[in-house]
């Protein structure tokens, strides 16, 4: 009788011991698969990631070499006090950064502010300016206006509305269709407080050179970010007297020596991972002793720690569960043997070779593995599903934390904002976890290590055993 038909009618002929040897296979099987299933996911994720979290390479003036430049005029002119000249960005050198491979886009912002004229800004106790008083735009003597303007490419690009922390709740936001026009987007409680809608217009005042009047059209009402705060401090304003137009009429407000540049331009990766190699072509396009490339990729690299984490987690459960489960099946085979000791001198008695009886001891683990894997693969999904969501859930609670600590400490309070770029360090990632004919075929590859080395381990009473002193016993 071959090793193959002892093995199978040992396994039918004890049910009990059988089906014990099962439910312990699939429990080790599980949890292998679960571990497998999740660094698999996690790996998905992050490859995922670049595609869904955002990267961004921003051009702006070169203020380090400014300031040597300042500290140099400093020590040579000692009759007058040299300032701080920043240089605006040229948008024909944003152009060019913009052709290279990986950017997917770019979004130029200029910021400025001008007076309300005809209508009220909201006011507050910490607002230094005449807002709140209806047809007094142009009040201010220091320059600063009482409506703060951003110019942008796309509102969809400026970090507050990619974070949806500001929604655009009526008509639409700015685009790159709207250079040239006089469009405008206002906070919706400018919007309540002077009962103006879309279609609507809205004069604003400039502040500087000939103080010209523009009349503004209205395209869309956002609500902004509910944590934004009002500016403190000399000419601050209310963070809903923000504005949104494009860039080329808050240049306009600037003054006509400010035409084609912008504050900054920031350029979207489409691949995180080359933003290092975008920053490196950049710069050959660019005067670096006028303009700087800055980097920001944290939202990418966030999603990648965070996932590295899980899946080295993953990592440890399947090899702490498979050493785990050689030991415990090594154990269970090794009774088996123990309690089989008179079969297996007989069948040496009868002249079958040793190493035919530790076959069928393999052969008999095989055949349970195959059922194990079966009902491990049943069960995987939803194990891996629970363990992934309480790892994923506990990564993403460090992550913002330590980013929230970072911002707070880095940032300054403020109100509307035009920064663009990455909305948030953080971004929630779900593990996709489904089980693959792969993820079986693998999970039955770890099986068979399992089942090989408790065997091996257990099979050295088999080589010691004399027929005839088991017999005799």
């Amino acid at each position: 009788m071959n090793f193959f038909k002892r093995a199978w009618l040992n396994l039918t002929a004890k049910k009990g011991r059988s089906i014990l040897l099962v439910l312990v296979t699939s429990a080790i099987m599980l949890f292998v698969l679960a571990g497998l299933l999740i660094r698999n996911a996690a790996d998905t994720a992050t490859s995922n990631a670049k595609k869904s979290v955002g990267a961004t390479v921003t051009l702006s003036a070169n203020r380090e070499a400014a300031f040597k430049k300042m500290r140099s005029a400093t020590s040579t002119s000692k009759s007058s006090r040299p300032k701080l000249t920043t240089s605006p960005v040229k948008l024909s050198d944003a152009k060019k950064i913009a052709k290279l491979s990986n950017v997917s886009s770019y979004n130029a912002t200029v910021s400025t502010s001008a007076n309300a004229k005809g209508f009220d800004t909201i006011s507050t106790s910490g607002s230094s300016t005449g807002g709140g008083m209806k047809g007094m735009g142009g009040s201010s003597s220091s320059g600063t206006g009482d409506i703060s303007i951003t110019g942008v490419t796309n509102t969809s690009s400026v970090s507050t509305f990619e974070s949806s922390s500001s929604k655009i709740t009526k008509g639409r936001g700015i685009t790159a269709s709207d250079e040239g026009t006089n469009n405008v987007v206002i906070e919706s409680e400018l919007a309540k407080e002077d009962s103006l809608s879309v279609g609507d217009t809205i004069k604003l005042k400039a502040t500087t050179g000939d103080k010209k009047t523009y009349t503004m059209k209205i395209v869309g009402i956002y609500k902004a970010s509910s944590s934004a705060s009002t500016q403190q401090g000399p000419g601050s304003t209310d963070v809903s007297n923000s504005v949104y137009t494009s860039y080329t009429f808050a240049n306009t407000v600037k003054g006509s020596k400010y035409k084609n540049t912008a504050d900054s331009v920031t350029f979207t990766i489409s691949d995180p991972a080359k933003v290092s190699s975008v920053k490196t072509s950049g710069k050959q396009l660019i005067n670096t002793s006028k303009y700087s490339l800055s980097t920001d990729d944290s939202s990418y690299q966030t999603v990648k720690s965070s996932m590295n984490n899980v899946k080295s987690f993953a990592d440890k459960i399947v090899w702490l569960v498979a050493i785990a489960g050689t030991i415990i099946l090594a154990l269970i085979v090794i009774l088996m043997i123990r309690e089989r000791r008179y079969e297996i001198g007989v069948l040496l008695s009868l002249g079958e070779s040793r190493w035919k009886i530790v076959a069928q001891f393999f052969a008999e683990m095989v055949m349970v593995l195959i059922v194990s894997v079966v009902l491990a693969g049943f069960g995987g999904k939803f194990v891996g599903n629970k363990l992934g969501d309480q790892l994923v859930s506990q990564q993403t609670t460090t992550a913002t934390t330590t980013t929230s600590s970072t911002s707070q400490q880095g940032q300054p309070g403020g109100g509307g904002g035009g920064q663009t770029g990455n909305a948030s360090a953080t971004t929630d990632t779900n593990l996709d976890i489904n089980v693959t004919v792969m993820d079986l075929v693998e999970l039955g590859g770890f099986g068979l290590a399992i089942m090989f080395l408790s065997i091996m381990l257990a099979s050295g009473g088999i080589l010691r055993l004399q027929p005839k002193k088991v017999l005799i016993d």
